[in-house]
């Protein structure tokens, strides 16, 4: 499927006309950001993975009446947070998780024995600082990590905030990480011999 420099506009018009590769090209440019809006919201893979295919199938339903398909990136990430919201007040609980990456590329011959070990530590312990951080921090935080990254417009309409707070917003919650990183490192230099 070749890319014919089509914005997200006019591959909704084709989807809505039965073009299946304008479908594809679709959930492929947008797909990230959806399951990224997901885990942004604290799910576990198995829950992202169904507010991803909620959130498709809820595309599909309202193709048709989508009255601003160039905005399509945007009421795909605003679905797909209210559906981790429904799956979240479902499941009566928020489940922290961090995401499980796999390193095995990462491991270099030259690195002492232990790299790998102190590399999953220092990520285990990022995650958890973050677990403790308010939700808001959380979610912004995890959006800004995406992969791809989010737009700051993106992360407006997904967090539902004013564009000019995200700056000061993620500096805030960045010092309370370096604080709770801070608190962790303390308490681990005191308990270990």
């Amino acid at each position: 499927m070749a890319d014919r420099g089509e914005d997200d506009a006019e591959l909704v018009r084709r989807a809505r006309a039965g073009d299946s590769d304008a479908w594809d090209k679709l959930v492929e440019r947008l797909g990230g950001r959806v399951w990224a809006v997901a885990r942004a919201q604290g799910l576990s893979g198995a829950d992202a993975d169904d507010v991803f295919q909620v959130t498709w199938m809820r595309l599909v339903t309202h193709l048709d009446s989508i009255r601003e398909p160039e905005r399509v990136a945007g009421w795909l990430a605003v679905t797909a947070r209210h559906e981790s919201y429904r799956v979240l007040r479902r499941n009566g609980r928020q489940i922290p998780t961090g995401d499980d990456h796999d390193f095995e590329d990462a491991l270099h011959l030259d690195q002492p024995v232990d790299a790998g070990v102190l590399a999953t530590e220092r990520q285990q312990a990022v995650w958890a600082a973050i677990a403790t951080l308010p939700a808001h921090c959380q979610r912004l935080l995890r959006l800004l990590m995406a992969d791809p990254p989010f737009s700051y417009e993106q992360i407006t309409e997904i967090l539902d905030i004013r564009p000019g707070s995200i700056g000061p917003t993620r500096g805030r919650c960045l010092e309370k990480l370096r604080h709770q990183l801070a608190a962790l490192d303390d308490e681990h230099q005191r308990t270990t011999p």
